[in-house]
């Protein structure tokens, strides 16, 4: 069961300037959070090589490299699950404010860490153990932040914010990409593997402090405050509703978070270490076209967003699914000719991936209220642990046998949401 049962604001309500205030506020903490979340990513070719045994084969390596960084997703359903339940019966704002705390401490820590040749084995174990942290704490972010931006503003606005938060969440990303072209602009190979490599991380433990401060300045959302007013809360675990009542809901938000944990993993996360050892590009042209890449994805993600309340989900992702099989296919198996395509079909294919800010337009609308933070986050933590933890592992092995294993994958998960899309479509939603 899908239910459309929103919000509690006037639907032809504008937006004003109090939402706004909230849409940005919002979108600016979230991109400093998922800084500290995905900048390991940027640099997992150089801390494979720190944190591992000099003597292990590369493929294995990178194999174990991304396995600590799976390891942040797959610690994402518990803290997701236990802060949606007390954002459900608590509020939204005062979890939404702990998972910036969670995320800031370990990755301030991880910019100091020692390693494998200082440690020995302590160091994958402790590098393990801060991921792990940090996934708690980005379970509760990004279900979180769409509840909480969705809440405040009119109904027939919730594509548009959910696309806006999206938009700032993946500008976390551009970020990452930024901190590392420049890191590995201004320093030598050899300086970024002696002590470099760390300025990211420790940037980013500030960045999330400066982040908890942001968010002081915003208000708990109208539609929780009314159900407080009501004393309409939840009168037993927000999750044993969910699971007994909502069941249909539940699956279309785990596809749908699969089509956008595999757009973000494989074609912005993943690729520039693809381009690096398997195209043989620099780091730092690969980190460009990353950045422009990412650009065109925030873009993406505000147009799915505002065309979502226009047309419904169920089409922007019959269209965009569609455009992104055919770019990202074309792109990863044009860079070996044309070298020189890289950066307008990474643009093309960053753009495309964008069809995700529709994603957050349907989870948010398939919960009621009074159990919208628990079952989104449920959908959204466990389906990212699954397809999360197992897609650059996947993707890996793929490329041991093809360069064009990323294309594979993401042409799988495209003909997933066209048909995703098409029942949506058919829907009416």
């Amino acid at each position: 069961m899908i239910t459309e049962s929103f919000s509690a604001a006037p639907p032809a309500r504008p937006l004003t300037r109090n939402d706004y205030k909230t849409l940005s506020l919002s979108a600016l903490g979230g991109a400093l959070e998922f800084y500290d979340f995905i900048i390991f990513v940027f640099f997992a070719t150089v801390v494979g090589k720190l944190f591992f045994p000099a003597d292990m084969p590369e493929w294995l390596r990178l194999m174990q490299t991304f396995g600590i960084f799976a390891a942040g997703y797959l610690a994402r359903p518990l803290g997701g699950i236990v802060m949606a339940h007390f954002g459900d019966l608590l509020g939204r704002k005062k979890m939404f404010t702990l998972s910036i705390f969670m995320m800031a401490v370990p990755t301030l820590i991880m910019g100091l860490l020692p390693t494998y040749a200082q440690i020995g084995m302590w160091a994958p174990i402790l590098l393990l153990l801060m991921r792990v942290i940090q996934g708690a704490a980005i379970g509760g972010e990004v279900p979180g932040a769409w509840v909480f931006v969705a809440e405040h503003v009119p109904a027939r606005h919730v594509g548009y914010a959910c696309g806006t938060l999206t938009c700032g969440l993946t500008a976390g990303i551009l970020l990452g990409s930024l901190v590392a072209t420049a890191i590995n602009s201004i320093y030598t190979p050899v300086e970024v593997s002696d002590y470099a490599w760390r300025i990211p991380f420790l940037l980013g433990g500030v960045f999330g402090l400066f982040s908890v401060y942001l968010r002081r300045w915003l208000h708990e959302t109208p539609v929780f405050a009314e159900l407080q007013l009501r004393k309409a809360l939840a009168e037993e675990v927000p999750l044993k509703t969910v699971l007994r009542d909502h069941r249909g809901a539940i699956v279309i938000s785990m596809l749908l978070t699969w089509l956008l944990s595999a757009g973000i993993i494989v074609i912005i996360l993943m690729t520039p270490t693809v381009l690096q050892t398997v195209y043989g590009f620099s780091a730092t042209t690969s980190l460009q076209a990353n950045s422009l890449a990412i650009v065109f994805l925030s873009l993406g993600c505000i147009a799915s967003g505002a065309l979502a309340d226009r047309f419904g989900a169920g089409k922007v992702f019959v269209v965009g699914c569609t455009a992104l099989l055919v770019t990202s296919w074309v792109f990863y198996h044009s860079l070996l000719q044309h070298p020189d395509w890289l950066f307008p079909l990474y643009a093309l294919s960053g753009l495309f991936v964008g069809t995700i800010g529709a994603v957050p337009y349907v989870m948010v609308k398939a919960f009621p209220p009074v159990v919208r933070f628990s079952g989104l986050s449920f959908s959204y933590n466990l389906a990212y642990a699954i397809f999360g933890g197992l897609t650059p592992m996947a993707v890996t092995m793929l490329l041991k046998e093809s360069a064009m294993g990323p294309a594979y994958y993401v042409a799988i998960i495209c003909t997933m949401g066209l048909l995703v899309g098409a029942y949506l479509w058919k829907k009416g939603r």
